[in-house]
């Protein structure tokens, strides 16, 4: 399995090209986000959010990042979307410490985590399906700040000791997803991928331009996960970011001056 970020390793991003293609490929993520290379496009229309706290079904290790499954009746429309998109998880990055961690950066400044919560257009049946569409998902991602603890994170900074080591599943606390995100509805988006293999070329991403903010002792929560399974030598969970990829020719549209 390829390991995801940290720079260096035999299995790091910058040797996924050996094995996806599409790492090379012309829309990749994620990438710098610049005033330079960003124009406001009055047509887009507010994000809006329709999230059941009640679907939020299981939370897991996968080895590369601890992600929270959601079932039927949150759903996501507005922006650049045609059509409703249904959330199916959520899952976050982070760094070994707080100066870095989150895959989009603005301006060159990385922020100590990343959000993603991931949809599919419903008009596919299934995510697997949304998949090997131009179309087929949309990814809101929210930038994580350094500052005091945030209240709607930590159902699921509790739930960490239960998935402590990869493949370890349990059920999910109570969580609304919705307050995770900001009061501020303005935006970036732009055509891109995964960020882990198999780094398909599916993703309307929706980037938040205000961050939330995350405690340090949160953060230290995250760093304490475990990419090992049970019973093999313990190894820290850590930089599962991916560097910034080339826009080539990629214009970033904002719903705001």
């Amino acid at each position: 399995m390829a390991r995801i970020g940290g720079g260096g390793s035999e299995n790091g991003p910058e040797h996924w090209h050996e094995h996806f293609p599409l790492a090379r490929g012309q829309r990749q993520s994620p990438v710098d986000i610049r005033g330079q290379d960003s124009r406001y496009d009055a047509a887009l229309q507010p994000l809006k959010f329709n999230y059941e706290p009640t679907t939020a079904q299981t939370i897991t290790n996968n080895g590369h990042t601890v992600q929270v499954q959601f079932g039927e009746g949150s759903v996501l429309t507005g922006g650049p979307l045609e059509g409703p998109y249904r959330l199916a998880q959520m899952h976050l990055h982070w760094g070994s410490g707080s100066d870095q961690g989150s895959e989009h950066t603005l301006e060159g400044r990385r922020f100590p985590a990343e959000l993603h919560l991931v949809h599919w257009r419903a008009c596919y049946p299934e995510l697997s399906q949304a998949l090997s569409h131009p179309e087929g998902l949309a990814v809101v991602a929210v930038l994580l700040s350094l500052g005091q603890p945030c209240p709607a994170l930590q159902p699921l900074v509790g739930a960490i000791d239960s998935v402590r080591t990869r493949g370890t599943e349990g059920p999910c606390p109570a969580f609304q997803p919705r307050e995770l995100l900001p009061a501020c509805g303005d935006f970036w988006t732009y055509p891109g991928s995964l960020t882990t293999p198999p780094l398909l070329e599916s993703v309307t991403w929706l980037v938040l331009r205000e961050p939330m903010a995350v405690s340090e002792e949160q953060l230290v929560a995250l760093r304490s996960l475990l990419s090992s399974a049970a019973g093999e030598p313990p190894h820290p969970l850590q930089d599962n970011w991916r560097p910034c990829q080339p826009l080539h020719g990629r214009e970033l549209r904002a719903n705001f001056r």
